[in-house]
């Protein structure tokens, strides 16, 4: 993949360098390396900036009817990529995997009812189902020989709650960047079939397994089990559209495909964005060479921290995503004080452990769809500030 050097090309990197949110995060703006929005640090798909760039052009940003062609795009590349189709399967647009969650929350569950998280876990997880006023319900990951799994008995323990409804999935994990298997999948879907548990798959990191490792698609590996499901695809991830692109929302249930569909029409949560709509078809019409190359860059990347870290920080390995997990408890730090460690001392801004869940501190996420220079930098300033300690 061709990088830019730093500053010549405006992507997620220069909003995560702005020195207001790094001084609101980490207080110390001056000389940190912004390592910690997770979008990727590189120049984007040329053909979704031709088509943004043609878009624009027009001069025209009217009303406008999404065209079929949208969700034919997905469904193409869903079938490239992952070897999946749509057959028997509603997909419908939401503006974001928040949307998803939000509504979903609203419509399956009541006040008070029990939704089941993951931790450590995507950050929105959790203000989602306690603005709702559900109760939150843990089931933490597992780390065995450095390397997460689901505890499926402690699924089965917390399904089986009396008024536990729901369960949301991360597939892949952010941020420990697990691939689940079709086996563990299925056996999730399996336990919340036996207690009526509604499963909301964000799979929005699909498309960003790291090869040997294959995503599979909650779907296929709920098939048969009875479990009622939906899961939210989108290139915002894949091709760091997050603020153009809409999600999509794909179940094989009718009534919760009704349900969804009439908030949105009420609360108007898909008028059209013709920006987005150029830009999700240009992405999986023509995004594939760029995302190929993308992967190798995380693949190098990664390699690059589990050669060079310094003793006494860990590389979880990743499956997926283009998020390093890193392990600093063998430095010995209390939550603060790795907080300012990181910030001062190693001056790099990184999403610090503790904001993913109580089993995130001591560790902390890197986003390493990065330039190679930016991990290598970031590896230095590591390595001299264990060195100073």
């Amino acid at each position: 993949m061709t990088v830019h050097p730093p500053g010549e090309h405006l992507t997620g990197a220069a909003r995560a360098a702005d020195p207001a949110a790094l001084e609101r995060f980490f207080g110390a703006p001056d000389g940190v390396l912004p390592l910690w929005i997770a979008e990727p640090y590189v120049p984007l798909a040329p053909g979704v900036v031709a088509a943004l760039q043609e878009r624009a052009a027009t001069g025209w940003y009217g009303y406008e009817v999404r065209p079929p062609s949208a969700a034919g795009a997905f469904w193409d590349w869903a079938r490239r990529r992952h070897g999946w189709g749509p057959g028997g399967l509603q997909t419908t647009v939401s503006p974001s995997v928040g949307t998803s969650i939000g509504v979903l929350i609203d419509r399956l569950t009541d006040p008070g009812d029990g939704v089941i998280l993951q931790p450590p876990v995507f950050t929105d997880f959790k203000p989602l189902v306690k603005a709702a006023g559900r109760e939150v319900v843990r089931n933490p990951l597992v780390r065995e020989g450095g390397r997460y799994r689901m505890d499926l008995g402690g699924l089965a323990a917390a399904a089986a709650g009396a008024r536990t409804r729901m369960l949301i999935l991360c597939n892949p994990h952010n941020p420990v960047g697990r691939v689940w298997s079709e086996a563990e999948l299925r056996a999730a879907a399996e336990v919340c079939a036996e207690h009526d548990v509604m499963v909301l798959a964000d799979e929005v990191h699909g498309d960003l397994a790291l090869p040997p490792h294959r995503c599979t698609p909650f779907a296929r590996a709920a098939a048969g089990t009875g479990a009622r499901w939906a899961a939210v695809w989108g290139p915002i991830k894949t091709f760091g559209l997050a603020g153009v692109c809409d999600t999509l929302l794909i179940t094989d249930d009718d009534a919760l495909t009704a349900t969804f569909r009439e908030a949105s029409g009420r609360f108007h949560l898909t008028r059209t964005n013709v920006f987005g709509v150029a830009a999700l078809e240009a992405g999986y019409r023509t995004g594939g060479p760029w995302l190929d190359g993308l992967l190798d860059l995380v693949t190098a990347n990664a390699a690059l921290l589990r050669d060079g870290l310094p003793d006494g920080i860990g590389l979880v390995e990743p499956e997926g995503t283009y998020l390093a997990w890193l392990d600093f408890r063998d430095l010995g730090m209390d939550v603060p004080g790795l907080a300012s460690w990181l910030g001062g001392a190693a001056r790099l801004a990184l999403s610090p452990g503790h904001w993913f869940g109580r089993e995130g501190a001591g560790f902390a996420r890197m986003t390493i769809a990065a330039p190679t220079d930016r991990i290598e930098e970031a590896v230095t300033r590591l390595r001299t500030a264990v060195g100073a300690r």
